[in-house]
């Protein structure tokens, strides 16, 4: 599966836990929101991650 912003950046809109974690990682390690946005994916979606799922539905949603 390959990383696309705008689909993490809607996928982050949409579920608030991903969002806390996004906003925890520019924090605790000091990430611009570009960099942030491609670790959470990295951490939570690719690879069978627990939000695949979601991040694949909406990849169908911008072709």
């Amino acid at each position: 599966m390959k990383y696309f912003k705008p689909q993490m950046q809607q996928l982050v809109k949409e579920n608030r836990v991903l969002h806390d974690r996004l906003k925890e990682l520019m924090a605790d390690m000091d990430l611009q929101k570009n960099y942030a946005l491609k670790a959470l994916y990295h951490a939570e979606v690719a690879d069978g991650g627990r939000y695949q799922q979601d991040y694949q539905e909406l990849d169908h949603l911008y072709k």
